[in-house]
């Protein structure tokens, strides 16, 4: 079957860093572009980053912009995409998740096609 596995979550103090990886499972994702959300307690999920199939083209949310990097390398045998977390605030605490699509980039997780089970990241003192 043809999932996504995201890994790398835990408990970071408020200015720390955490690195999430995603990966598929059943599929490679050199041709998908990939996508970060999250949401928290009673609220809707929201778009973190995404990235293209190719890497040329990358999004970020206002709110995580110059702290989170996302990346991808498709010349590895396995590809994976991570997001690289810092200056983590408390308003980062979430279930983050991975997403993937074959088509273009969009921050409705509607059109996302793939989603993995997501990794609880929580930034407290």
């Amino acid at each position: 079957q043809m999932h996504l596995e995201e890994s790398g979550g835990g408990l970071v103090q408020p200015g720390g860093s955490l690195s999430l990886s995603c990966a598929a499972s059943g599929f490679t994702l050199n041709m998908y572009a990939v996508a970060w959300f999250r949401q928290a307690p009673g609220k809707e999920r929201e778009g973190v980053s995404c990235i293209s199939s190719s890497g040329s083209t990358l999004y970020y949310a206002e709110s995580v912009k110059g702290r989170f990097t996302i990346s991808r390398d498709n010349a590895k045998n396995t590809v994976t995409v991570p997001l690289q977390m810092s200056t983590l605030r408390p308003e980062d605490t979430a279930v983050y998740f991975c997403a993937a699509t074959g088509r273009s980039l969009s921050p409705d997780p509607a059109h996302w096609d793939f989603w993995g089970q997501g990794t609880q990241v929580t930034v407290s003192s």
